[in-house]
């Protein structure tokens, strides 16, 4: 048990990797569209592109959904509203209009004409509720078909025109009145009615909806059928009215048969199988070629994570409207991970990416060409991030390029550009807007990941930032020797095509430690005092050490990056402070080589290397007495020659022709430095 836990831990690197692999994999086949993937892309009024196209089986051909909604709209014009009628609130306002007729008419008015107006009234309800008054407005048309239940069964059926509304009771008594000659009892009547009235017709929204649902489940969405191996579409022929329907028909039955219960698991399982290769092309790629991102988790999993995030949004894009497909920024992942890393990598997982991203989105080959040529254009031009006239020009030659390739592709595929649908360049420039945006989300990531962009680096180039600031106040000596070894590492970076921004970074805060004792250190002792002096061997050495654990903490303490904090933990490698060394051997025979080491680790990157060199050639040129250019050369031949001799390279991922050539750099620079001329032969 013991054994296995052992092992666990030993490789618990690798089993994250593959946890992230599988979670991975899953999340983006979850992405996918959960129908069958039609083979053949097509779109309305533009050419078949494939050969003859014959029914692979018997389908129907769907109705469209503009047929389908004329017909529902059609239905809900024709469809009938129910009312239901209350007949016992006729009943109670004769009555209660019996009862206070008298009192609404004085003694004076004759018997004859009391009858008269008696019978009037009973006509104006007559006509009242006829079919009756409306509870509320409702906004149906006059033509409206209305049925009336009685109880819930259909008394009869009559126009919506026909019902009385509130403020349609006046009227009616007026008319009503008119036709008698009695219309100087009008106000008597209205004050009479008024409080007597009651609506007796409320609309039943319930029995409304269900009779009209019942009608649309009636609606057939399909009109006539296809048999197997009749002739669909020729080559060439123009897709649009019924073809193009019958095509789509086709797709949408071919995708409803493919994802049926019986096959579901076996798609899926296909589906899995390409994303985990394509993703495992990715891990074989970090683990052959950059072997230092491969050991990295955190490195990983953002890789990992732009990819996925990218799938997501272009999915959800997808869903919404594919025609908005080129709006999202796929350019954007090349620029961020060629930020963080290098291009060749950038390039490799906006490929991987790009191909993915075939599954989700129409006419996917236009779609891959247009990203990969695309994203190659992006690593091409895009080569200082931090300028922003950089970027911006970069942006629009990706979008030129994106515009370029459509414009092609639209041409192959009607042969004219008469019907070129030009709102469609600017989703194009939509996205190269979107992609400016690669600014602050390097930023966001950096912070998330803890990863450092050139854009950083820049920032911390700047000798006007605090710590800097306060290296050259309290070692202005060290500063001055940190400036000239970002110099020499600069130059010799660029000859060898290593990180110059980053080595550069790297020499300026490489001895922040001595700022601890900074007086202990030669280029800090302007008094001409030494204080070893009055130290043991040993100590004087352990101080000298202490300077990168020093270095180390105060790098922390401020902030700075792991990438940068890695050039003071390895600028001396393993190396041996041999003044003190030498010191102790003359008193001590048995002297601990470990007490005048540095406790390393050693350079394990092209960059960390060339510092060191570096460091260790400006910080001896100083003994130099007398210089000329084949002391020069002997000197830094001497330093780095002693330095391989030890082993210091071995970790790192520099060749023997590179340190030639950085050798070249740093006997020119120095000869510079020392303003040498020509030695003339005497």
């Amino acid at each position: 048990m013991k054994d296995f836990i052992n092992k666990l831990y030993r490789n618990h690197s690798l089993i994250y990797k593959g946890l992230l692999f599988i979670c991975t994999t899953f999340l983006i086949v979850y992405l996918f569209p959960k129908s069958g993937k039609f083979k053949y892309n097509f779109e309305k009024g533009k050419p078949w592109q494939s050969e003859n196209l014959y029914a692979p089986f018997n389908f129907a051909i769907k109705k469209t959904e503009d047929e389908i909604k004329e017909e529902k709209q059609t239905i809900r014009t024709n469809s009938i509203v129910y009312f239901n009628i209350d007949n016992s609130i006729e009943t109670k306002v004769i009555n209660t209009f019996e009862a206070q007729f008298k009192n609404t008419f004085t003694d004076s008015i004759s018997k004859t004409d009391l009858d008269n107006l008696l019978k009037t009234g009973h006509k104006i309800i007559d006509e009242l509720y006829r079919f009756g008054i409306l509870n509320e407005d409702y906004s149906f048309s006059d033509n409206q078909v209305v049925a009336l239940l009685d109880d819930r069964v259909e008394k009869e059926k009559v126009l919506f025109s026909n019902l009385i509304k509130q403020d349609e009771v006046v009227q009616v008594i007026e008319k009503t009145l008119s036709s008698q000659n009695l219309l100087k009892y009008k106000n008597n009547f209205v004050s009479l009615f008024f409080d007597l009235v009651e609506p007796n017709l409320v609309f039943d929204k319930s029995t409304t909806d269900k009779v009209l649902q019942e009608e649309f489940d009636k609606i057939a969405y399909a009109r006539g059928s296809v048999e197997k191996g009749t002739l669909i579409i020729s080559k060439g022929e123009v897709i649009e009215g019924d073809k193009y329907q019958i095509l789509k028909s086709l797709q949408s039955e071919y995708e409803s048969q493919v994802w049926t219960k019986s096959n579901y698991n076996w798609i899926l399982f296909a589906y899995i199988l390409l994303v985990a290769l394509a993703l495992l092309m990715l891990l074989l790629f970090l683990r052959k070629y950059r072997p230092d991102v491969f050991e990295n988790n955190t490195k990983v999993t953002f890789i990992f994570f732009n990819i996925l995030l990218m799938v997501f949004i272009t999915t959800l894009v997808v869903n919404y409207n594919s025609k908005y497909i080129y709006v999202v920024p796929i350019c954007i992942l090349p620029l961020v991970l060629k930020a963080f890393f290098d291009a060749r990598l950038g390039m490799f997982a906006h490929v991987i990416t790009v191909l993915l991203l075939g599954f989700i989105v129409p006419n996917s080959y236009e779609y891959m060409f247009l990203q990969i040529i695309a994203g190659i254009v992006t690593i091409l031009t895009v080569s200082e991030l931090y300028k922003r006239a950089n970027l911006f020009i970069s942006v629009g030659q990706i979008t030129l390029i994106y515009i370029v390739a459509y414009f092609a592709f639209f041409v192959i595929h009607e042969g004219t550009v008469e019907t070129i649908e030009w709102q469609t360049f600017i989703w194009f420039i939509l996205c190269g807007l979107a992609t400016l945006f690669v600014q602050p989300l390097i930023y966001i990531y950096e912070k998330i990941f803890g990863l450092v962009s050139d854009v950083s680096l820049l920032e911390l180039s700047d000798t006007n930032s605090k710590l800097l600031k306060e290296l050259s106040n309290i070692a202005p000596g060290t500063f001055h020797h940190s400036l000239n070894v970002a110099n020499l590492a600069e130059a010799s970076a660029n000859e060898i095509g290593a990180n110059a921004m980053l080595i550069r970074v790297g020499a300026l805060y490489h001895d922040i430690g001595k700022m601890k004792s900074p007086t202990y250190f030669t280029e800090n002792q302007s008094t001409g005092i030494n204080p070893h002096d009055e130290l043991l061997a040993t100590e004087s050495a352990k101080i000298i050490t202490d300077h990168v654990i020093d270095g180390i903490e105060i790098a922390r303490k401020n902030n700075l990056p792991d990438r940068v904090i890695d050039f003071i933990r390895t600028h001396h490698g393993t190396s041996m402070v041999y003044y003190f060394y030498k010191k102790e051997k003359e008193q001590n025979k048995d002297v601990d080589e470990a007490d005048f080491s540095y406790p390393g680790p050693k350079p394990f990157s092209k960059e960390t290397a060339i510092l060191m060199m570096c460091d260790s050639v400006e910080a001896a040129s100083k003994s130099l007495k007398e210089p000329t250019s084949s002391k020069i050369d002997a000197f830094v031949e001497n330093i780095i020659n002693k330095q391989i001799e030890e082993g210091q390279f071995l970790n790192a991922n520099i060749t023997f022709k590179e340190i030639q050539s950085i050798k070249k750099v740093l006997k020119h620079k120095l000869a510079n430095i020392y303003h040498l001329r020509i030695e003339y032969p005497e």
